[in-house]
């Protein structure tokens, strides 16, 4: 990652940290908490600022600024978007879905606080991230936009609906086709819902900046899920900070088994290339360099 980006990635992660500690000290500080609710609030607080490059809320940040819009007001949109990216995590790592024990070098969430905990802290964040939407400075309009896309993205016809094409799919031979479907949905409608949002924020009118932001998010979305799944295969575990090798364990069909790790290395390059020219085509400057070298960023991540 060059300076650049990693300077902007570190600065603004440092202030969507900042942002979700405060909402998760307001919960705490509420006169209707009691004690008993701290098992919850302490689990939501363990996975919500456990770290991570927050890359979606800096997508909300891109996408605003480059149709010149308040950031302050793409910082809230990010921290919502984050909270349901959160749930989903919590959500996915449990044993009925991936029975993970490791995310971002620590135990999954339900390996410290219980099962049932863990499902209560991913269902309290989802439904909080639209109590942060609709509490913001933002107008009504734009308040409305947020909710119905990120409901939207992250519901039955989006990542929902991945999850359940992944869950069905375990043991299976899917095709490419299938499988591009799944990721779509299950990774790459957050990052889209991050990419509109930040159009959201701005309150700008321009379909063209809408229409820009899925067409990228469609192809970053796919080149993310894709060196993934390289990962999965060349990562360590001390890199990545969850385990390796899932996917070959539960028999999961990922582009490396489609394409064979060179053809999945290409892949991801061609849709880097088409991420770079869907943004590059309409906007230009500061923030389109920062999204590009984001892009070219995916083709050298180790985590």
């Amino acid at each position: 990652m060059n300076e650049k980006l990693l300077t902007a990635i570190s600065k603004y992660a440092e202030k969507v940290n900042t942002a979700l500690s405060d909402i998760c000290d307001r919960y705490e500080s509420s006169p209707i908490f009691t004690k008993e609710m701290r098992a919850v609030t302490e689990s939501v607080r363990y996975s919500l600022t456990a770290g991570g490059k927050r890359i979606r809320p800096f997508l909300v940040w891109c996408f605003c600024k480059l149709c010149n819009g308040d950031e302050n007001k793409a910082l809230v949109l990010g921290c919502a978007l984050e909270m349901v990216h959160t749930y989903s995590l919590i959500h996915d790592d449990l044993p009925c879905m991936d029975d993970d024990d490791m995310r971002r070098g620590k135990p999954t969430n339900h390996k410290v606080f219980g099962e049932a905990t863990a499902v209560l802290a991913g269902d309290g964040l989802l439904t909080e991230a639209f109590c942060v939407i609709t509490g913001s400075d933002l107008s009504d309009k734009a308040k409305v936009d947020a909710v119905k896309v990120l409901a939207e993205k992250a519901g039955l016809l989006g990542m929902i609906g991945g999850q359940e094409i992944d869950l069905s799919s375990e043991g299976k031979d899917i095709s490419l086709d299938t499988l591009r479907i799944l990721q779509r949905k299950k990774t790459g409608m957050l990052i889209e819902a991050g990419c509109l949002l930040g159009c959201i924020a701005s309150e700008t009118t321009d379909k063209k900046a809408f229409d820009c932001a899925s067409e990228f998010a469609h192809a970053f979305g796919l080149a993310f899920q894709i060196t993934d799944d390289i990962l999965d295969v060349t990562g360590t575990q001390e890199e990545l900070g969850k385990n390796i090798g899932s996917d070959e364990k539960e028999h999961k069909c990922t582009f490396v088994t489609h394409l064979g790790l060179d053809g999945a290395k290409k892949e991801a390059e061609k849709q880097v290339n088409i991420a770079k020219d869907a943004i590059s085509s309409v906007f230009s400057g500061e923030y389109t360099e920062l999204l590009c070298d984001l892009c070219d960023h995916l083709l050298e991540r180790r985590n």
